[in-house]
């Protein structure tokens, strides 16, 4: 009897796969999969992970600003929270919060929800691909989009953080930023914003992607559907982390480059490069950002398939034609 009900279970659960039905946890079945409710529950999990997790760092994330503007006064983590508590109070580290929670789940919503979009589109125009390939192209077209929606906010926020008497937060901060210097200013920096989140995305999703399949292949040895929900969140926690700290080396120099940018520190791109110095573009606030940007990605994958799998969907990683061999 109960061979025959493991049986029935792992058929239905074939015929699902193949039908683009998600199977949840304990079996019971989610909705569609790539249908229209299945892309906004992948933007709306992006957004509340991206969302909460940048919120909870804003402390960090305001010292990670001013090292990169004044990295002679704020020159180490432990001493760079010490001057800003000290010279202008403990609510100082919260500046620019709104940026945080509104601009990062803004992108956040884009960028997870939009590459589960292209990677359906670029897996199926690209068959022939390898899988690297797609999800390249399915990142990049994906962060193209985010950072048009966070840069406004950016904008702002680092403005927010790094000039206190600028203004107290986004509700103040986008009338000024407008009347100084209309539309152009919420976009001075998007073009550093894509050379920094480009490079990160692509690479980040890559390294999950690929990370993932090994994890199961090589080290838990089950098939992702056969696995606890403990192991597929571990899973992806492993893998959230290795593909942030991968993808914050390379996105340095462009992260510091938005920075001086957007407090006037250089006029131009090529400015910002010679006064920092090419040392500098990959060392300055590297170790912060690492302490940041490790924790903050393994946290937003932790979220984001933690919302997927209790609604019924699998956890992520792989490609989409990979769900037509699922128990076959």
């Amino acid at each position: 009897m109960a061979s025959r009900g493991g049986a029935g279970g792992e058929a239905a659960g074939a015929e699902a796969a193949r039908r683009g039905v998600g199977v949840g946890v304990g079996g019971g079945r989610g909705m569609r999969l790539f249908s229209p409710e299945y892309y906004a529950l992948c933007f709306g999990g992006g957004m509340l992970a991206a969302g909460a997790t940048h919120l909870a760092i804003t402390p960090l994330d305001v010292l990670k600003v001013n090292m990169q503007v004044n990295p002679v006064k704020y020159n180490t983590i432990c001493s760079g929270l010490s001057s800003l508590v000290r010279e202008e109070g403990a609510s100082s580290l919260w500046r620019g919060w709104g940026g945080k929670l509104f601009g990062y789940g803004a992108q956040g919503g884009c960028k997870f929800g939009l590459y589960e979009f292209f990677k359906k589109q670029y897996s199926d125009a690209l068959v022939d691909s390898n899988r690297s390939t797609v999800y390249f192209l399915s990142s990049a077209s994906a962060q193209i989009i985010a950072d048009v929606a966070l840069c406004p906010f950016e904008s702002v926020k680092v403005r927010v953080q790094t000039q206190p008497m600028f203004a107290k937060g986004l509700v103040d901060g986008f009338p000024r930023v407008y009347a100084a210097e209309g539309l152009s200013g919420f976009y001075r920096g998007l073009l550093p914003l894509w050379g920094r989140n480009l490079p990160f995305s692509m690479i980040m999703f890559s390294s999950f992607e690929h990370t993932v399949g090994f994890l199961y292949q090589k080290v838990i040895q089950k098939k992702k559907q056969d696995c606890s929900t403990a192991q597929q969140l571990g899973a992806t926690c492993l893998a959230g982390y290795i593909s942030g700290a991968v993808g914050t080396v390379v996105s340095n120099p462009a992260d510091n480059i938005v920075s001086s940018l957007y407090n006037k520190k250089a006029k131009n791109i090529i400015h910002a490069i010679k006064s920092i110095g090419l040392r500098g573009l990959f060392t300055r606030s590297l170790p912060i950002r690492i302490t940041l940007v490790g924790p903050v990605v393994t946290m937003q994958w932790f979220f984001y398939d933690t919302i997927k799998i209790f609604t019924g969907l699998p956890p992520s990683g792989g490609l989409p034609r990979d769900l037509e061999k699922v128990d076959r």
